[in-house]
């Protein structure tokens, strides 16, 4: 069974999104030269700032860069001043046993949530020790059948990987390798409103077959749109919100902090 916050069904919503913070077992690690958890803790703070009523929090992958209990537990610690459930799904650089011992005994990893008029599903679609993404039967069986027991419901797909191009030449090869099979279960219903995901450090927002196709910035280093190599962002890290309507609409947008001093660190290949 989801679990299900008490909210009346003709409620909107509030979702924010969090994406790849990648922190290390080290406080203040730093990624390609900026301080990840510095960086995460100005969107936190900026996230407080913005949106005193936040009905569900979620971690949408690379939580952490190496993986460690360490990472897993400061980043619970960070976000639990934002005063709402969350949802945590891995990517590429997350290690599952880990990211476990970090959320026994709670409902951070439970991969269904009903709230107000909609059904928010998160997907697992890491592949253990691989950069790209994969969803294998159990994964998509679970889809099936979340999507299937509430027909009446708006849906929100959650996953880490991107499953269609983005424009980045060399984010082609690792993004999910196989869409068309998410696709096939996704265009057999309906009520699905949009697909939410992390991994590409920057804002994505597109149609395909009238569900919306959305992407959000870091919590630290951003890629730049559009780029053929691997290349640096100036913008800032920034979180996404949405507002889910009772009646399917969705509104979202991204805020970027600002002041961060970063100079990229372009001795460090790839991320």
């Amino acid at each position: 069974m989801p679990s299900s916050p008490t909210l009346a069904a003709d409620s909107s919503v509030l979702l924010v999104q969090l994406s790849d913070s990648h922190l290390f077992a080290g406080a203040h690690g730093k990624l390609l030269g900026m301080d990840t958890q510095d960086s995460l803790q100005r969107v936190i703070d900026r996230v407080l700032e913005e949106q005193p009523q936040v009905d569900l929090m979620l971690a949408s992958g690379d939580l952490s860069q190496d993986g460690s209990l360490e990472s897993y537990v400061r980043f619970r610690q960070l976000t639990s001043v934002i005063p709402a459930p969350a949802r945590w799904f891995p990517g590429n650089h997350d290690e599952l046993p880990a990211m476990r011992s970090a959320c026994v005994d709670t409902d951070l990893l439970e991969p269904v949530v009903d709230l107000g008029g909609w059904r928010i599903i998160v997907l697992d679609s890491s592949i253990p020790g691989a950069v790209p993404g994969y969803l294998d039967e159990q994964q998509l069986r679970l889809l099936a059948r979340a999507l299937s027991e509430a027909p009446e419901r708006h849906h929100l797909i959650c996953l880490h990987h991107h499953p269609v191009s983005i424009g980045c030449r060399w984010m082609e090869p690792i993004g999910l390798r196989n869409p068309e099979e998410l696709f096939a279960v996704l265009d057999r219903f309906p009520q699905v409103r949009a697909l939410l995901w992390g991994h590409i450090h920057q804002e994505f927002d597109q149609l395909r077959n009238g569900v919306r196709m959305l992407a959000t910035p870091s919590t630290c280093v951003q890629f730049a749109p559009g780029s053929e190599e691997f290349q640096v962002d100036q913008e800032a890290p920034g979180y996404r919100w949405l507002r889910l309507h009772a009646d399917g609409r969705l509104e979202t947008g991204v805020s970027r902090v600002t002041g961060i001093p970063f100079v990229v660190d372009y001795s460090v290949k790839g991320y």
